[in-house]
């Protein structure tokens, strides 16, 4: 059953993102604004989520600064090639994640 809501926890084991770098990009990009609940605690919904994932994908994979992140995500450029896996439900992703981590270990070991 999918959730409503996630705290920056889950969001972090989800995407393999620390909660500080989560943090950070909080800062930097307007896009990425989690709301809080009365506590004061971040609650992601899915859709930060898939924008943390799209940030992962331009900064780590893809190697832009975050800089060079900011300007394509606000120029709307088509540099994104992960939007099919983005319109999938993040438990999915997170199976693909794995299964895509486990081929490549395998991989290693031939």
């Amino acid at each position: 059953m999918k959730k409503l809501y996630y705290s920056i926890g889950e969001v972090s084991e989800i995407t393999s993102i620390e909660p500080h770098v989560l943090r950070y990009w909080e800062t930097i990009f307007n896009d990425l604004t989690p709301r809080k609940n009365k506590a004061g605690n971040r609650t992601y919904r899915e859709e930060d989520i898939s924008f943390v994932l799209r940030l992962k994908d331009l900064i780590q994979t893809k190697k832009y600064s975050t800089a060079g992140a900011k300007k394509i995500i606000e120029e709307g450029a088509p540099e994104d090639q992960n939007q099919d896996q983005q319109a999938l439900p993040i438990d999915m992703q997170k199976d693909l994640r794995e299964v895509n981590l486990f081929l490549n270990k395998l991989l290693e070991k031939l």
